[in-house]
């Protein structure tokens, strides 16, 4: 007689039903007006195209992203001349527009660079494997323990004094350790791997903190979305390991564009974020910048972990469906898509419509050729003629007193 396999207790489920997301928990970091971290909401981030040296541009270029929801703003400055210019940035911002949380994203062997950009911006972004560059020896096969020590050493004098300042004017820094350019010793001694991306942040950290210095985000980003998982996974297990609680910054670095770039965007943040990593986000995608941050909401608003636009659920629409559910969506979408946190369902027929909508705060539903039946919640409340369904959800979020006027 063949012995079955018990199954599984259902009192020890293998995955948590909870449905809500514990976010890790970790320290909070200022970055100007926003603190990324210690519970506070999962911040969007972007950065701007222009070149820093052309102000009018870069103040508009910040201003725009700002305007449509972009939390923090990353400009590039690869010169001295750029760093100066960010002063001008600054000041046109505070005196026309509104003191943006700005940050400076500063690499090839940038010590003097992010010194000065430091007194101009709320966050300065260093990327290890650049900062102090490493000139890639093609004989070497090793590095020694003391070869690669004294590099440290080396990394660790030349940051010292952005540290200090940062530190001195309670500015922040990101550690923005990047797949595709790891330092040659880290590559030696771990591989163009996961593990290699982690170590190189590690280092980095424990430099800050000898300093004094906990004021710190960190990023690990690479284009291909498993080794970016990884290495998040990785990193919070060994900050879990040796007591650190830094805020990630979450990102798919040169995602593309269109559709996949969205999709790969997706996949790699919000599979983090699920997990409760993650407590700011860039969508980065070859596209406007401004084209990033509905995409970022989305994500979020998807997760439940912020919600900056109405819910909608509607059906994929079958045989069943007694109207143009498609043509239908958009009515309703246009008539109500600016009361920002109520769900509204859009379903075809009766066979799952209430069910599926059961967390909808309004049901659109089709009953009868010609008739839609109105829902609050799981009531129904009028049966009306199609013609004239979405101005009578309206007049219903109306008499509930939840309507407001687009502006």
């Amino acid at each position: 007689m063949q012995t079955l396999p018990s199954p599984p207790s259902p009192t020890t489920p293998r995955y948590s039903t909870d449905t809500s997301i514990p976010r890790r928990k970790t320290r909070p970091v200022p970055v100007g007006s926003i603190t990324i971290g210690g519970g506070h909401p999962v911040a969007v981030q972007s950065m701007i195209n222009e070149d820093t040296l052309d102000i009018e541009g870069s103040v508009a270029a910040i201003r725009r992203l700002h305007e449509i929801g972009c939390e923090i703003v990353r400009v590039t400055v690869p010169s001295m001349a750029h760093a100066k210019a960010m002063e001008e940035i600054r000041d046109r911002l505070h005196k026309t527009y509104l003191p943006v949380p700005l940050v400076a994203d500063v690499h090839h062997n940038g010590m003097k660079i992010a010194l000065e950009v430091a007194n101009y911006v709320d966050n300065v972004r260093i990327n290890p494997g650049l900062y102090v560059f490493e000139k890639p020896n093609p004989n070497r096969t090793e590095y020694t323990k003391t070869e690669f020590d004294d590099i440290g050493e080396k990394i660790r004098e030349t940051l010292e004094p952005l540290v200090v300042s940062l530190r001195d004017q309670g500015k922040s820094m990101r550690i923005g350790v990047n797949h595709g350019s790891l330092a040659e010793r880290m590559l030696f001694t771990y591989g163009d791997t996961p593990e290699g991306m982690v170590e190189s942040a590690l280092e980095f950290i424990r430099m800050c903190e000898s300093f004094n210095f906990y004021d710190l985000e960190i990023s690990l980003k690479a284009s291909r979305v498993p080794v970016m998982i990884a290495a998040n996974r990785l990193m919070v297990q060994r900050m879990d390991e040796l007591g650190m609680d830094y805020p990630l910054h979450l990102g798919v670095t040169e995602a593309g564009d269109g559709e996949y770039g969205r999709i790969k965007s997706t996949a790699g943040i919000g599979t983090l974020l699920a997990e409760g990593i993650g407590d700011t986000i860039r969508v980065s995608l070859t596209e406007a910048p401004e084209k990033e941050i509905p995409v970022c909401y989305s994500i979020l608003q998807a997760l439940g972990l912020r919600r900056t636009m109405v819910e909608y659920v509607a059906c994929p629409s079958c045989g069943r469906t007694l109207f143009n559910l498609e043509e239908v969506l958009h009515k309703v979408r246009d008539a109500t898509n600016h009361l920002t946190g109520l769900n509204i369902a859009v379903m075809g027929c009766i066979v799952n419509g209430p069910g599926e909508m059961a967390d909808a705060d309004y049901g659109y539903v089709g009953k009868q050729a010609g008739y839609i039946s109105l829902y609050r919640g799981r009531e129904e409340i009028k049966r009306v003629p199609e013609a004239e369904g979405v101005q009578e959800l309206i007049n219903l979020i109306k008499a509930d007193g939840r309507w407001i006027d687009p502006k």
